[in-house]
């Protein structure tokens, strides 16, 4: 039987901003993370490049996100009880087959990560986090961005 973890509809609307703020836009955004991660984090790369070159456009989307305080019934949720985070993305909002997967979700109550090598198009984002026990929230609304070629 799978056990469910509900978010709190304020994580989520942290989630979605985040997501917003810093994945708006055709080019990206340079955010780099001050959580100790199993993924890669980008910069992009500003002014032109050594011969009046542009530089390419950075094909990557920054998500953040804060832990939940909260479950959906109200009841509290510590720091210490998170385990981690599972970001799925994808360009069909209905089959999110990429998948990252973030430990020590309990040491970091801000987070963000950078997927990139994101091919032009639409891309579409959630998120859901997982206690030390397994339970496994529902996934948050999905999000997008659009990368330009």
């Amino acid at each position: 039987m799978k056990r469910v973890i509900k978010m709190s509809k304020a994580w989520i609307a942290s989630f979605l901003l985040g997501v917003l703020l810093t994945g708006c836009g055709g080019g990206g955004s340079d955010a780099g993370s001050d959580a100790n991660t199993s993924g890669s984090n980008t910069s992009g790369n500003v002014g032109s490049g050594p011969s009046g070159e542009q530089p390419e456009p950075v094909r990557a989307a920054v998500l953040s996100w804060s832990a939940p305080s909260t479950r959906v019934n109200g009841d509290g949720i510590a720091m210490g009880e998170l385990d981690k985070y599972v970001i799925r993305y994808g360009q069909d909002v209905e089959n999110l087959s990429g998948e990252v997967i973030i430990g020590e979700a309990d040491v970091y109550p801000e987070m963000s990560y950078t997927v990139d090598n994101l091919d032009s198009g639409t891309w579409y984002f959630t998120i859901q986090v997982q206690d030390k026990q397994g339970l496994v929230s529902e996934p948050s609304a999905p999000v997008s961005k659009t990368i330009r070629s």
